[in-house]
């Protein structure tokens, strides 16, 4: 059982807790009244406030759509003052830009174009919203005479500044390819900066604004008179300053400064090849006969027309260079094919000028002229690769005009190469032409030299006679392993087999011919000589030139047999000395005892052999020392063999009589003693004796 102190204890407690509890209570209560009372007040002021947002948005929103439609209204004003401004402008433009464009465009270019801009957008304004306008031609009228302006200014200015470039500069620039020494790259200025700015300036706004080509067709006028007053006034340089040799100098290394590296004269490609081809040309036209200093014209105007080819690619490919930077670029091929044509026209219809020089002189027999075709030929195919890059894009017509002039040269030197083969075969044999001291013919010598300049000349002259598809005419048999190598490879060893058989063939026409000649002669020793002069002069010149080696090509054993050739001569030579040597030869000696008597008919036996051998000897010395044999060594070599012939037999026939009595006058008969006999031998051939 609970004590009660104990219970009264805790039912205070209770109950003070309580009274605690309900006093949180009551907070909480007055707390939550408070609560509800301000939310009520919150709520009334939204709404309130919410009530006052609507009458003011209310009051606002006409307002600023008022004011919108104001500043639209003020933004319209604006644009249409501006646009009212705008087009009154097109109306002044041609009262404000008539001043300008009559002055011209000298000197104010920008300017200029910015007023021509001016009137050009007037004149699409008022095509485009009044068309029926005064206003509209008036522009139309100011617009074409300033596109005039423009046009004549284009003129002007390339009229004014496109000059031909100077000769001494075109031959430094063609010379660059054949120098080797370094040096400044040479480099055309064909019109000033400024002034080539103006031009690609008024060029680029006629092709875009003043839809207009004619300009171009002025521009190639210009400019092809230029080029082809350069090249003209480098062949009257080259004409009035060749050297005699050939070679042509340019001023300008005179010009260039003590440390500056001097150039070389400037030379034509293959300039060595070029100076033997002079020598040949002279020696041939001696023969042939032109008048005196014919050869050296004629050599100036081949030299001349060469550097005109040369200069013809640089100075077109310096105009093409040029003709970019102003010229639309769907526009450059064909202005720059109507720019070359003339100079393109009249370089090729001065080779074909020469061509027909060339076919007129082989009308008349003179083949030497074809060799003029040579060194224009060789470099016509050199430059052709620049000259097919130049004309690249260009009409098919201007294209074909090198290879047509190639094709004629090839064609009309093919023809002269054939027929001096059979003028070397059926050259007469006449009797006053032929050298009386049995020296080498003036047919060898031109045969020769002839094929020497074939020699400088191999590539071009076995493509000449390839081109002629010659082939089938000798009959070559070519080695099937040289088929198996390129093309290019396969047509050079034939254009060099077909050139081998092609100098065969004359050669053995002037064998023939020389064997015909000889007959001409009486005298077998002395036509002996003669072909021996001619054969022993054909295989030098062989030698030394190097022909043999080309006629080996074909003909390996050409070099042996002109050597069988010749000492078949020598033997026939020596067979004249037969009858002489014949009284005194010791097989038809009788033997005698010395101190024996001899018979009246022995004696005289002997004195017809002393006498015999005395008269032949003087006659054939006295006949052969008027023949020549120019070459020295073939000469002494001849000599020698025969004086030691004769000096021997003559030798023992005078011991074998020396002790026989067989003449009380042996001075009479004994008239020459062995070195007498041999003095009189190395007196042969030698009219100076």
């Amino acid at each position: 059982m609970i004590p009660t102190d104990d219970a009264s204890t805790r039912k205070r407690e209770i109950e003070d807790k309580l009274r605690q509890e309900q006093e949180t209570l009551n907070f909480i209560k007055e707390s939550l009244e408070k609560s509800d009372q301000l939310t009520k007040n919150m709520v009334s002021i939204l709404s309130s406030f919410e009530s006052r947002l609507m009458q003011l948005e209310n009051s606002i929103i006409p307002v600023h759509k008022q004011t919108e439609n104001l500043q639209r209204l003020q933004d319209n004003v604006e644009k249409t003052l501006s646009c009212l401004d705008h087009v009154i402008s097109y109306y002044h433009v041609a009262k404000d830009s008539e001043r300008i464009i009559k002055e011209g465009p000298t000197g104010r270019l920008v300017e200029y174009l910015e007023c021509m801009g001016k009137i050009q957008k007037a004149v699409e304004y008022f095509q485009d919203n009044n068309p029926d306008s005064p206003e509209l031609n008036r522009v139309k009228s100011l617009f074409e005479k300033g596109k005039e302006s423009l046009e004549t200014e284009f003129r002007n200015l390339l009229t004014r500044h496109s000059k031909p470039v100077p000769p001494i500069l075109i031959l430094d620039l063609i010379s660059t390819e054949d120098e080797v020494e370094t040096q400044e790259e040479v480099t055309l200025e064909h019109l000033p900066e400024n002034v080539l700015a103006d031009i690609i300036c008024i060029s680029g706004w006629l092709v875009d604004y003043g839809r207009n080509q004619d300009f171009m067709n002025v521009y190639y006028q210009i400019r092809s008179s230029q080029l082809d007053r350069s090249l003209r006034g480098l062949k009257e340089h080259l004409r009035k300053n060749s050297s005699s040799s050939g070679v042509l100098y340019s001023p300008a290394v005179q010009n260039k400064r003590k440390d500056t590296p001097t150039k070389k004269p400037v030379k034509r490609p293959g300039h060595d090849h070029d100076v033997r081809f002079k020598h040949h040309v002279d020696n041939l036209n001696e023969k042939h006969g032109p008048a005196a200093g014919k050869d050296d014209v004629l050599d100036i105007e081949i030299d001349a027309y060469i550097h005109c080819i040369s200069a013809f690619v640089k100075l077109a490919q310096s105009e093409y260079q040029l003709l970019t930077e102003i010229i639309p670029e769907h526009h450059q091929k064909k202005t720059f094919d109507s720019l070359i044509l003339e100079a393109l026209d009249n370089l090729i219809q001065e080779g074909e000028s020469i061509v027909s020089a060339a076919r007129r002189a082989i009308l008349r027999h003179d083949y030497s002229a074809v060799l003029t075709i040579f060194p224009i030929l060789r470099h016509l195919k050199i430059t052709k690769p620049d000259f097919d890059q130049v004309l690249q894009g260009t009409a098919a017509s201007t294209k074909n005009k090198l290879p047509q002039l190639i094709t004629s040269m090839e064609t009309t030197g093919a023809k002269a190469l054939e027929e001096f083969a059979d003028s070397i075969k059926n050259d007469p044999d006449k009797e006053y032409n032929m050298p009386k001291d049995g020296t080498v013919h003036e047919l060898t010598s031109n045969a020769i030299l002839f094929l020497q300049q074939l020699l400088d000349f191999k590539e071009t002259a076995g493509a000449m006679l390839t081109s002629q598809v010659l082939g089938d005419t000798y009959n070559i048999p070519l080695d099937p392993r040289e088929s198996s190598s390129s093309a290019s490879s396969y047509s050079n060893e034939f254009s060099k087999r077909l050139l081998s058989t092609y100098i065969c063939k004359v050669l053995g026409n002037l064998q023939l011919n020389l064997l015909s000649k000889s007959k001409v002669y009486e005298d077998p020793a002395l036509s002996a000589i003669f072909l021996l002069n001619n054969y022993n002069y054909i295989l030098k010149s062989l030698e030394k030139c190097g022909l043999i080696k080309l006629v080996a090509v074909t003909q390996k054993t050409a070099e042996k047999s002109y050597q069988e050739h010749i000492q078949q001569q020598i033997q026939t030579y020596q067979r004249s000395w037969s009858k002489v040597i014949d009284y005194i030869n010791e097989k038809s000696l009788p033997a005698f005892q010395p101190g024996a008597k001899l018979k009246d008919k022995e004696r005289q036996m002997i004195k017809d052999k002393f006498k015999g051998f005395n008269d032949g000897l003087e006659e054939l010395c006295k006949i052969q020392k008027a023949w020549a044999i120019p070459d020295k060594e073939q000469r002494d070599n001849i000599r020698q063999v025969q004086k030691q012939i004769v000096t021997e037999a003559y030798n023992t026939f005078l011991q074998r009589y020396a002790t026989v009595s067989f003449t009380k006058n042996p001075e009479k008969y004994i008239k020459y003693r062995p070195e007498h006999v041999a003095e009189m031998i190395d007196k042969l051939f030698d009219t100076s004796a």
